[in-house]
């Protein structure tokens, strides 16, 4: 029954109504657009069907443009090459980002907001946005020179939204982040991942499909979960996961275990297949940390939900 009364649209918009300060960045998007849509409408890829800007190509990266990152200049050179083919495989891996000194003041501080209740476990396994109770992690996040890279590849000024945290593996089937953090334009959010400690098979590596995020942007209408003018679609996120795991069978995508060292960071485009592996040891922990970033007056919402999303942004 609850399920059922979750479906209504209009559930969502009464809670959306409450949180303007969050929203109204939106409206002042739609209105440009010419949507007639209020900060606490729902919103879906449906609603910017044909208009311009709909379908976002993916920036040309090359030295001229990297060259300007103080950052790049300090990377070692395969680094450096894994961000010159970013355009081309949809990820980067920066190796020893973080120093083992840097990550271990993360660490020591995520075990300190737990033990003191500033921050809880939602979900079984995720810390969310542990950035607006911890200024180490907001600035880990906000550091200037990463935000520069970051802006970059995104053709525009990437912005802190969100971070995660995990103590063990997040064994989140493969998907694209486009289905639950979707802008408009389309891929105007960036995913940064970063390992709190040297990570292998048995703590369930992150892993990803290069260049599949030259895919199409898979959204309600491909697994027939659009819904109404009033009612969410019925389909479960299963039916999202098989037709996932059907894309990756036809296209033939190679499936890259991401076995970190302690301080790797890696980038990943907005629409990149990607997940977690089952955690085989659990007298392992896999201490990790998730930053994402939305391009500048990006629209961003929930595709699933048809949700806008609450931005609280990081300074």
């Amino acid at each position: 029954m609850l399920n059922f009364i979750k479906r209504f649209k209009i559930s969502y918009a009464i809670y959306n109504f409450f949180h303007r300060k969050e929203l109204l960045h939106n409206e002042i998007q739609y209105k440009k657009l010419g949507l007639s849509k209020k900060y606490y409408s729902s919103i879906s890829s449906k609603d910017f069907e044909g208009l311009p800007g709909s379908n976002s190509e993916i920036p040309s990266i090359d030295d001229s443009i990297l060259s300007t990152s103080k950052l790049y200049h300090t990377l070692s050179s395969s680094s450096k090459e894994s961000l010159l083919n970013y355009s081309e495989n949809g990820f980067a891996v920066l190796e020893k980002y973080l120093s083992e000194e840097q990550v271990d003041s993360i660490n020591q501080e995520i075990e300190t907001m737990l033990k003191n209740g500033t921050v809880k476990f939602t979900n079984v396994n995720k810390i969310m946005f542990a950035i607006h109770k911890s200024t180490l992690l907001r600035e880990t996040g906000n550091n200037k020179d990463l935000i520069e890279l970051l802006s970059l590849l995104m053709g525009d000024e990437a912005i802190l939204f969100q971070s995660i945290n995990f103590i063990m593996g997040s064994e989140q089937d493969t998907h694209s982040d486009s289905i639950h953090m979707t802008t408009y334009p389309l891929g105007g959010l960036l995913g940064v991942w970063i390992a709190l400690e040297d990570i292998t098979l048995e703590n369930g590596p992150l892993h990803y499909y290069p260049k599949s995020h030259k895919l199409p942007y898979y959204m309600n209408k491909d697994y027939d979960n659009e819904g109404t003018t009033f009612m969410l679609g019925d389909k479960s996120y299963t039916a999202y996961e098989t037709m996932m795991s059907n894309k990756i069978k036809e296209h033939q995508l190679e499936k890259i275990n991401f076995c970190a060292k302690k301080g790797d960071l890696l980038i990943w485009h907005a629409n990149l297949l990607h997940g977690g592996n089952e955690h085989l040891n659990k007298n392992k922990t896999r201490k990790s940390m998730v930053f994402h970033y939305f391009k500048k007056d990006s629209i961003c919402y929930h595709e699933i939900t048809q949700r806008p999303a609450l931005i609280k942004y990081s300074e």
